[in-house]
């Protein structure tokens, strides 16, 4: 079993930069930061995204930095020092946290509020697949990032 390295204490760092720091601590894995020549639309520049292995076809974890117009706004991710971690929870993960499968999404999301900091959330866009999302978040993130992290091991070894 992986086990998620332990946050680092600094005042001066970013959040988004910290978590991005520890994300990478996890074995083999690889970091792109959406920007110019990335392919990634301007929108989602800044945004991470986070694979294990060569595959980089299918981020186990992604951090976005703001929202994007008529597709993913209930975060209110353009507050000032807001940000979101997004979680490939897989379906089972996804039942045992919220109570509910992914299928179900859509009866419960008029029950939630995808905005509210520090405590997970199925993903407004992506929870049918699995994802869930928290805003700001802590250290309530490591189990199920080295959950997400090594389901995406797995697969990688797969092929």
């Amino acid at each position: 079993m992986t086990a998620f390295p332990a946050p680092d204490a600094h005042p001066d760092h970013d959040p988004v930069d910290e978590l991005a720091e520890r994300i990478c601590r996890l074995p083999d894995v690889f970091q792109l930061v959406a920007g110019p020549g990335t392919g990634a639309p301007e929108l989602s520049w800044g945004d991470r995204f986070f694979f294990v292995g060569s595959e980089r076809m299918r981020p186990f974890a992604t951090i976005v930095v703001r929202n994007v117009p008529g597709f993913d706004e209930r975060s209110d991710l353009d507050r000032p020092g807001v940000f979101r971690l997004n979680v490939e929870l897989g379906r089972a993960e996804f039942r045992d946290l919220f109570g509910y499968g992914p299928e179900e999404f859509a009866a419960h999301q008029s029950e939630i509020d995808f905005a509210a900091p520090g405590r997970w959330f199925p993903h407004p866009v992506y929870a049918v697949q699995g994802w869930g999302s928290i805003v700001n978040p802590g250290a309530e993130v490591d189990g199920l990032l080295t959950h997400a992290h090594r389901r995406s091991a797995a697969r990688a070894r797969r092929g």
